[in-house]
C-alpha cells in the first residue's frame, strides 16, 4: 500500500514583499501543529517540505503547475471518491478536508466544533 504524501511550506520562511519578516503559512501551520502532537502517527506519511517560493518543483512534479497552494494531502492508495485528480494521484487541497482525511485515514483526532 503506497503512503499519503503531505507538502507543506517549510515555517519560517521570507517573503521579499515584506522584507526582514519572517513568516508561517497559516494553513500548513495547523497541520503543523496536529503533526507535533502527535508525532507516532505523523509517521505513517510521507511529509515534505518545501520552500515558500514559486514555483514548487516537488508539488509541480507530483501534481503539475496548477495545483502549487499548499498544504496539499497527495492519497497513495484507496483514495475517497470525492477527491479530485492531477498526473493520475488523488489528493485535498483544503486544510479542513486534509485535518478530516488525517483522522480517517491514520487515526488523529478530529476536530472539534
Amino acid at each position: 500500500m503506497a503512503r499519503d504524501k503531505l507538502f507543506l511550506i517549510q515555517p519560517g520562511f521570507s517573503d521579499p514583499k515584506h522584507p526582514g519578516r519572517t513568516f508561517v503559512c497559516p494553513f500548513c501551520n495547523q497541520v503543523e501543529g496536529l503533526l507535533a502532537a502527535f508525532p507516532d502517527l505523523a509517521a505513517r506519511l510521507d511529509v515534505e517540505r518545501v520552500p515558500f517560493a514559486r514555483p514548487r518543483g516537488k508539488v509541480i512534479d507530483a501534481l503539475g503547475e496548477r495545483h502549487q497552494s499548499l498544504p496539499v494531502l497527495i492519497i497513495g492508495s484507496d483514495p475517497p471518491a470525492d477527491l479530485p485528480t492531477a498526473k493520475g494521484k488523488a489528493f485535498a487541497d483544503n486544510t479542513r478536508r486534509i485535518l478530516a482525511l488525517l483522522a480517517e485515514r491514520h487515526g488523529f483526532p478530529h476536530l472539534h466544533g
